[in-house]
């Protein structure tokens, strides 16, 4: 099975990168995020022209998940399923193949010490709730998405310019340590222990040829997941050309 996750940053504006990537790399499962479309606006013609059926939590202008895949997709479930009233689509899960598929959007938190920053730490303990609500650390699930955080030095090409910001802050990375501790792996790093590795080139100060990058789009597995991990790799390719997203998709293989 071959997973990818991508923020397009607008699935209007990316439709013919999406369908020259569906087609290069025939992944079983995409995971996308920042739709920016109403799931009425989603290109749903297009995608199953590719041969791609698709689940989506959409919201206009902002956020919005979907997931793409070649088998069918059943128990979809949108949002975190609890009692918070949060308009902000940004998680979508959906079995396939029988391995849980659960996609999400982080918030990024904008700026250190705002209510901005407080909704992403708690949204990233309101996903911790929910896995261990409604899943386990036994199932075969794998997490992908934005996840807005890069878990350790290694994970930027600049961390003394980014340790204060909101994707490398101290309570960002502490928020998602206590995620993994639910019982996940990060299937990327197992194929990539030294890091030096990013997914994410800001689109000011000539970032990405400057090499200056993050990664904070992230696969995540629960053991069984991560133990039959065959390979991953970030698509570079994907941030050069036309009108590119800010991000690169995350590919990862599993036997």
């Amino acid at each position: 099975m071959k997973i990818a996750t991508w923020n397009v940053n607008s699935v209007r504006a990316r439709e013919e990168r999406l369908l020259n990537f569906l087609d290069r790399e025939q992944p079983d499962v995409v995971c996308l995020q920042e739709l920016k479309v109403r799931e009425e606006d989603f290109p749903f013609v297009i995608v199953e022209s590719a041969g791609y059926r698709a689940q989506v939590y959409g919201q206009k202008t902002y956020n919005g998940v979907a997931i793409l895949s070649r088998h069918e997709a059943s128990n979809v479930v949108r949002g975190m399923g609890d009692d918070v009233d949060d308009p902000q689509a940004r998680l979508i899960q959906a079995e396939v193949a029988g391995v849980r598929i659960v996609n999400g959007y982080f918030p990024n938190g904008r700026a250190v010490g705002t209510d901005h920053f407080e909704y992403k730490l708690s949204w990233m303990k309101r996903l911790r709730d929910m896995l261990t609500r409604d899943a386990s650390p036994n199932d075969e699930l794998v997490l992908c998405g934005d996840f807005n955080v890069a878990p350790d030095d290694t994970d930027a090409a600049n961390p003394e310019k980014w340790s204060d910001s909101v994707l490398c802050h101290a309570d960002a990375r502490a928020a998602l340590s206590q995620l993994r501790d639910w019982g996940l792996e990060d299937v990327f790093r197992k194929h990539h222990p030294d890091g030096g590795v990013y997914s994410w080139w800001d689109y000011r100060m000539l970032a990405f040829p400057k090499g200056d990058g993050l990664r904070i789009d992230h696969i995540f597995g629960t053991p069984s997941m991560a133990k039959r991990s065959a390979a991953a790799r970030v698509d570079r390719n994907e941030r050069k050309g036309k009108k590119p997203s800010d991000h690169a998709p995350v590919i990862a293989e599993f036997d």
